[in-house]
């Protein structure tokens, strides 16, 4: 028997190479024979720069760039198999992970550094790029970014303004002079599942910005922000951004991504399919499972087990999804080749016992989960060959 196994993260508790291998461990453990293949997945957010250079024997090259709230930090980009696919995740210089619950502030936080590591990918001699969107701790409509790389955003009175999401009410004029010249003979794949406009009641300010530390005022001033910044941008691209679908993407990159550079925007499990080769590898298999920390009614919308369950679905092969979580809404899976969702907590218990004891019960889930299917399926075959 083939299974693949194709997980995203389960968030705060296990990557999706944890998962994956938690999960074949518990195959394993029922049917020692199985062949297996581990493919951990993302759909576009942070892991996906792992995913994607483990999945095309990559590499990453370490760069030192601003965080969200300009201290210096750590960061990277990836560079695929084919030694010439750059792969930047904005999380790994802006994202959530890097600011501090108590210190998150979107009126001050900054894409500069996703700017940078832009920079230095473009320095490096790269012309191909994949950028990931999804974790960011911003809400600056991408103009930390374009100012990282030689785009001045000015007030009334010709001087540029500063960096951070509140700084957009003073911006007046554009001066696209010294933007790198590099980034027009360039390509940009951007992955992203969201399709939020730019402002607006389901903009990046109003459906993104509680989550990163904004009050209901701020949230209210941030969408005025980059509604302004958004009618400079028109007046400086012809583009307009304000209702345009996955401009709001990460606190509205995906705006400046669409205004500013020759970019495709696709959903992100897609991009991640693609480039794993995943509906090749599928090719043969008898099951397919995948997961992540949470299902419920979003899933459907382009989450990773949805993008993955429709990639076996073309192939006629069942999917099995295992997650943290088990909330509303799942049914709409069941006619996407679907078969059955499990959580794997096994017992009461706390949320926090749950994810430290996340990859001991995804083992055990999977166990159980590949005896029944493959039990009944065997026992099918019994009957209809009885008959």
């Amino acid at each position: 028997m083939k299974i693949v196994i194709a997980p995203d993260s389960f968030k705060g508790s296990m990557s999706s190479v944890e998962a994956a291998n938690s999960i074949e461990k518990g195959i394993l453990r029922a049917f020692p024979e199985a062949e297996t293949i581990l493919l951990p997945v993302g759909d576009g957010g942070e892991g996906t720069l792992d995913t994607l250079v483990t999945a095309t024997k990559g590499y990453t090259v370490p760069v030192c760039v601003k965080g969200p709230l300009g201290d210096m930090v750590k960061a990277e980009y990836g560079i695929l198999g084919d030694g010439e696919t750059c792969v930047i995740e904005m999380a790994k210089a802006s994202g959530l992970a890097l600011v501090p619950a108590s210190q998150l502030n979107p009126l001050k936080a900054t894409t500069f550094g996703t700017g940078e590591l832009i920079k230095k990918a473009l320095n490096d001699g790269f012309k191909s790029f994949i950028l990931a969107l999804g974790g960011s701790a911003t809400n600056d409509g991408g103009a930390g970014m374009l100012q990282a790389l030689g785009l001045k955003i000015l007030d009334e009175s010709g001087e540029e303004i500063g960096v951070g999401g509140a700084e957009l009410i003073r911006a007046a004029t554009i001066d696209t002079a010294a933007f790198d010249a590099r980034i027009s003979e360039c390509k940009f794949l951007i992955a992203s599942d969201v399709q939020n406009p730019f402002i607006g009641p389901e903009g990046a300010s109003h459906v993104f910005g509680p989550q990163k530390g904004a009050s209901p005022k701020d949230v209210e001033f941030l969408d005025t922000c980059l509604s302004n910044f958004a009618a400079v941008t028109e007046r400086a691209t012809g583009v307009h951004l304000h209702d345009l679908p996955g401009a709001g993407a990460a606190g509205g990159i995906g705006g400046a991504f669409q205004a500013f550079f020759p970019s495709e925007m696709r959903r992100g499990i897609d991009v991640v399919i693609e480039y794993t080769r995943l509906n090749q590898l599928v090719e043969g298999a008898d099951l397919v499972i995948t997961g992540e920390g949470k299902v419920d009614f979003q899933t459907a919308s382009g989450k990773t087990p949805m993008g993955v369950a429709q990639a076996a679905q073309f192939k006629n092969i069942p999917t099995i999804i295992i997650a943290g979580s088990v909330g509303k809404g799942i049914e709409s899976l069941y006619q996407h080749g679907v078969v059955s969702v499990h959580s794997i907590i096994n017992k009461p218990m706390e949320l926090a016992e749950a994810m430290e004891q996340a990859c001991e019960l995804a083992e055990s889930t999977a166990e159980q989960v590949v005896r029944s299917f493959f039990y009944q399926k065997e026992l099918l075959v019994s009957e209809v060959g009885s008959n």
